[in-house]
C-alpha cells in the first residue's frame, strides 16, 4: 500500500531517466512533457530500427536491441531508474530496457502497447483508444507542456510581433495528412477560402505544421491572398505557443489529438474545422470533445463560451510520481 512518507521522500529530480524516441515529433513531445512533469529531465534516446524491425508489430522483436540501426543512441547499463516512450517502437524499447534491469527500471508507455501489459509499469492511453488493463490509465486527450503559467510568460514578448492584426485574434492550427484524413492542395484551398471570410471582424493568424507540406502551405495563402491574415512561412521562429497565448479564439484541423489538446489548455474557445477523410478514432476524439463542452465545430464565425481545461498531463504525472515513490523508497531518501 502506497505511504504518505514514502511521495514525501521522493525527490524525482535525482532520478536518472530516459525518453526513447524515434523522432516523431509528436510523440516525442508528450514523452519530454509527463517526464518533465513528473520532475525529471530526461536524457532523450533517439533511436531508428532497422528493416524489417521498423515496419513489424512490437510482439516480433524477439531480440530488441539487436534491431536498432548504427545511427541509434546507445541503449545499454547502467540502465536509468525511469523510461518513458510513446508508441509501438518504443513499448519493444521500454520492456526490454525493463527486463535487461531486472525490473528495477520503472517503464511508463503512452499509447497501446500491442504486447502484454504486465510488461510495463505504467499504459497511458487515451479514453478513444478503449483499452483497459489494470495498470492503464486513461486521459482525454495528450501530454503537453502547455501551461498557464508558460503562455504568461510568453505573451508580453509575442504582443508586438502581431498588434497589427484586429482584435479579436483567431489562430488557426493546420496539421496535415495521415491515415485518416487527406489535405491535398484543393483541401488546402477550401481551408483558406472558409478562413478568409473571418478577416472582416478578426485579425487571423495561420500557423501551418511540419506535416501541412509546402504546395498546401502555398494554397492557404494564396486563398487569403486579399486578405490581412498572417501565415507563419516555415522558416522565421515559430509563433505557435506566442499565438496560443495571445489568440481570443483558436480553430483547429481534426487530424492530430496534440494541436487539440494543446488549444484547450489554453481555456479559451476551440473550434474544430473539417478535412475530407474517414475519421475513425480521431472522430471518437472530437465526438468526446465536443459533447463535453471543450470544443464546437467551425461553421464560418466564432462562438464564445468557457470550460475549465483538462489538466491530464499533471494528473498523470502525479499518479506516476505515487507509484514511484512504491517502488524507489529507499533512492527517493537517498539510500540507494
Amino acid at each position: 500500500m502506497f505511504q504518505q512518507s514514502a511521495l514525501a521522500r521522493l525527490d524525482p529530480a535525482g532520478l536518472k531517466a530516459w525518453v526513447i524516441s524515434d523522432g516523431t515529433i509528436g510523440m516525442e513531445i508528450q514523452s519530454l512533457a509527463l517526464a518533465r512533469a513528473i520532475g525529471v529531465e530526461p536524457l532523450l534516446k533517439r533511436v531508428h530500427p532497422r528493416f524489417p524491425w521498423r515496419v513489424l508489430p512490437a510482439r516480433a522483436w524477439l531480440l530488441p536491441f539487436l534491431s536498432l540501426g548504427p545511427d541509434s543512441d546507445a541503449l545499454e547499463a547502467p540502465w536509468p531508474d525511469l523510461v518513458v516512450g510513446t508508441g509501438r517502437m518504443a513499448a519493444a524499447l521500454s520492456s526490454a530496457i525493463r527486463r535487461a534491469s531486472g525490473g528495477r527500471t520503472f517503464n511508463v508507455q503512452m499509447q497501446a502497447p500491442h504486447l502484454p501489459p504486465e510488461r510495463f509499469d505504467v499504459i497511458v492511453v487515451p479514453e478513444h483508444d478503449d483499452y483497459a488493463a489494470p495498470n492503464a490509465i486513461t486521459t482525454l486527450g495528450s501530454m503537453h507542456a502547455v501551461t498557464a503559467e508558460r503562455l504568461d510568460g510568453l505573451r508580453a514578448t509575442w504582443a508586438p510581433r502581431f498588434a497589427h492584426l484586429k482584435r479579436p485574434l483567431v489562430m488557426a492550427i493546420v496539421g496535415g495528412s495521415n491515415r485518416r484524413y487527406h489535405l491535398d492542395v484543393e483541401a488546402a484551398t477550401a481551408l483558406g477560402r472558409q478562413l478568409a471570410p473571418l478577416t472582416e471582424e478578426h485579425g487571423l493568424a495561420v500557423v501551418p505544421s511540419r506535416r501541412t507540406g509546402k504546395a498546401q502551405e502555398t494554397a492557404i495563402q494564396q486563398a487569403l491572398a486579399t486578405t490581412d491574415a498572417y501565415v507563419w512561412d516555415g522558416v522565421s521562429e515559430n509563433p505557435y505557443l506566442g499565438l496560443l497565448s495571445l489568440a481570443d479564439a483558436i480553430i483547429v484541423t481534426p487530424d492530430s489529438t496534440n494541436m487539440a489538446t494543446e488549444a484547450l489548455a489554453t481555456g479559451k474557445p476551440v473550434h474544430i474545422v473539417p478535412l475530407p477523410g474517414r475519421p475513425g478514432k480521431f472522430g471518437v476524439f472530437h465526438a468526446m470533445l465536443e459533447q463535453r463542452g471543450y470544443t464546437r465545430p467551425f461553421r464560418g464565425t466564432i462562438e464564445s463560451w468557457s470550460y475549465d481545461p483538462p489538466n491530464d498531463t499533471e494528473r498523470v504525472a502525479a499518479l506516476v510520481r505515487r507509484k514511484l515513490a512504491e517502488r524507489l523508497p529507499l533512492k527517493a531518501a537517498g539510500r540507494m
